[in-house]
């Protein structure tokens, strides 16, 4: 990948540029904000997302005061070098509100309009699992699995892989899709009774691509895409 230094960066003439914020485990545009050079360097350095106020004229540490503090794990530039992408993991909110992000609201004109699903419901999956251990609810089904443990995990996954195949066979594409879903909702609860985190699966998944056609080092024998 392409880098570009802090000074190649392309500030504008009052010494800004917009910086936007996505959660690095979802891809979900939390906020935008404006960095200058000293926001964008405490940011690199404390490893945090730092920002410009334009209305108070000071540099803000996000969550210095709700504890909502954003780490950063990945900044881009983009081909201009004016605007940047900074990519985090957040300790809560993004909003002054309350909500997740601050782009909680649709446009009235194109909100009745569906479009294509987002992966942001498989981490919503796996955080609704996670809450679940912590917090049971009566007649909880993902609570029943977790309480059966492994053994009843480990046949779910075989009888709902199954189905899956099935589906494939009888070539019915809506019912591929209803029993994938199944599956993966039983493998992440594979996961979180086994103590695997979705990030790490991630993680796994692109250090496989970043060895993508490499034979040399990946080794005909690995599994990689």
């Amino acid at each position: 990948m392409e880098s570009v230094k802090l000074e190649e960066v392309a500030f504008d003439e009052k010494g800004l540029v917009p910086a936007v914020v996505q959660d690095a485990r979802t891809g979900e545009v939390l906020m935008v904000a404006y960095m200058n050079v000293e926001s964008l360097a405490k940011t690199v350095s404390t490893g945090e997302t730092w920002f410009y106020s334009r209305s108070r004229q000071k540099l803000w540490h996000k969550g210095e005061e709700s504890g909502h503090f954003q780490h950063v794990r990945r900044i881009y530039a983009d081909c201009d070098a004016d605007t940047l992408v900074v990519e985090a993991v957040p300790d809560g909110p993004a909003c002054h509100t309350g909500h997740r992000s601050c782009f909680y609201r649709g446009l009235a004109e194109w909100e009745n309009r569906r479009g294509p699903g987002s992966l942001r419901i498989l981490w919503d999956l796996y955080e609704e699992i996670r809450d679940r251990r912590a917090h049971p609810q009566a007649k909880s089904y993902t609570n029943y699995l977790q309480q059966e443990g492994k053994n009843k995990i480990d046949k779910k996954i075989g009888e709902e892989a199954a189905e899956v195949i099935i589906a494939d066979q009888h070539e019915d594409r809506q019912e591929i899709v209803s029993e994938s879903c199944d599956l993966l909702y039983h493998l992440f609860v594979l996961w979180e009774n086994a103590g695997v985190s979705f990030t790490d699966v991630l993680a796994e998944m692109e250090a496989r691509d970043e060895k993508k056609g490499n034979k040399k080092d990946a080794g005909h024998q690995d599994r990689i895409f």
